[in-house]
């Protein structure tokens, strides 16, 4: 329940010691409107960083607000996080989309969207924003349209007035340990709603679809696969809405410029979300006939001495890794491989058995499993050559010097980046920046 101010609202932290766990964006996020809106409080914020002690003094605290990254054990008092206070004193509506893949270009369609209907649109959230940087801003007819992580919704205590749930498949086994731990964590944006909000969800994945009996809300869904009740789904090369028993044609799928079949579950919720708040069909088929993604997914890097580059770096599961492969049928080197989640890769091993990679360049220790996964699943014939690289730097030249000219080279990882790289972001750029250094002959 939302109260009418952040003030009224903050008053269950008003003269209490607050200690903020984490110094990245939502940590910093979070002192800044702490500080603005309780300046008598006593307020510090640690971080790892600071050294091995950073939370020896947690005691001398009466909350704590814990960054997403932060696993809830190493928090031995009671706390809240950047989300929840967000979620609790925000004006206006708020829209928050998760999914093991997707978040990221379907929060982005959303607000496009909206901000092409002149709504007062924000966005935020894991895609790199914090929404407590402009919370101030918002009136009642604000939206905010968040990217909401599994790390943000497993300590979620206020759920979205539109909540969308896109595929779900396993991922952050790390942190969250099992899958059903995860999957638990992803519901939390559907567990906390009421009658009058909205959920939206996947309807080809079990995991997702199963999740409808989380809500009380009501529900519209969305498929590529097969036609839906209320909701938005793909039929004939085209985009279909459906509501109240009344179906419209949005836009032929010719038209999005959106790469590969998988991108038609996310402009399926992004259409879901943007008829709910009053989009017009025109707007938002000004805003798919325009957007060719994002950065570091499915991007199109350049062509050097007849080779093709993409940079796929926000692949960091072996499903995105099989979807970008289908979506580029001309590729033929590979690079994947990074820090090792124990994540299941006998997919990526199956689908290879195809022959489409002829050369597979691999960084550990995620490498070395994929790797095995492949060498059970290939014959000879269609095994790849395997190369195993330290360095972008490296996996570059190779690809450039392995890869037929009219071919492409692919950057999908299905792995996270730590270790090597600082995050995705980096691991696209030096992909990248070593592809320019290629010289030209």
């Amino acid at each position: 329940m939302k109260l009418a101010n952040a003030e009224s609202t903050l008053l269950g932290l008003k003269n209490k010691k607050i200690l903020i766990v984490g110094k990245g964006i939502e940590g910093n996020a979070v002192y800044e409107y702490l500080i603005k809106h309780l300046p008598e409080n006593k307020i510090d914020i640690v971080d790892q960083k600071d050294g091995v002690d950073y939370l020896s003094e947690q005691k001398e605290y009466d909350i704590a607000v814990k960054s997403p990254g932060v696993v809830p054990e190493l928090i031995t008092i009671p706390y809240t996080t950047a989300t929840n206070i967000f979620m609790s004193n925000a004006k206006g509506k708020v829209i928050g989309i998760t999914g093991t893949k997707g978040k990221s270009t379907t929060t982005t369609l959303i607000y496009e969207m909206m901000k092409a209907q002149d709504l007062d649109a924000y966005l935020g959230g894991n895609i790199g924003q914090s929404p407590l940087d402009f919370i101030d801003n918002l009136n009642d007819n604000s939206w905010t349209v968040l990217e909401m992580s599994s790390y943000q919704l497993n300590d979620l205590k206020v759920s979205p007035y539109i909540a969308v749930v896109l595929m779900i498949t396993n991922e952050h086994l790390n942190y969250h340990k099992t899958q059903e731990a995860y999957i638990d964590a992803k519901r939390n944006i559907l567990r906390f709603q009421n009658t009058q909000d909205t959920a939206i969800i996947n309807k080809d994945y079990p995991a997702s679809h199963e999740s409808d009996i989380y809500t009380i809300a009501k529900i519209f869904r969305t498929s590529r696969e097969r036609e839906v009740g209320n909701g938005c789904f793909v039929n004939k090369q085209a985009i279909w809405m459906n509501r109240d028993g009344k179906t419209e044609k949005i836009i032929n799928v010719e038209k999005i410029k959106l790469l590969g079949k998988h991108n038609l579950e996310n402009v399926c919720a992004s259409i879901c979300v943007a008829k709910l708040a009053g989009v017009s069909n025109q707007n938002i088929a000004k805003v798919l006939e325009k957007f060719r993604g994002l950065e570091h997914r499915l991007e199109f890097v350049g062509e050097k001495n007849g080779v093709i580059f993409y940079n796929d770096s926000l692949a960091t599961v072996p499903e995105a890794v099989i979807q970008a492969l289908k979506t580029l049928p001309d590729t033929e080197t590979l690079i994947a491989g990074g820090y090792d989640r124990g994540l299941d890769y006998s997919g990526i091993g199956e689908y290879l058995n195809k022959g489409q990679i002829k050369t597979l360049i691999l960084f550990a220790p995620s490498g070395k499993r994929i790797w095995e996964e492949i060498r059970k699943a290939t014959s000879e014939a269609n095994r790849p050559e395997k190369f195993d690289v330290i360095t972008m730097e490296q996996a570059v030249k190779i690809a450039a010097a392995e890869t037929k000219p009219g071919k492409i080279c692919l950057l999908s990882p299905a792995s996270a980046s730590f270790g090597t790289f600082k995050d995705y972001k980096d691991r696209g750029e030096q992909f990248k920046k070593a592809i320019n250094e290629i010289s030209n002959f």
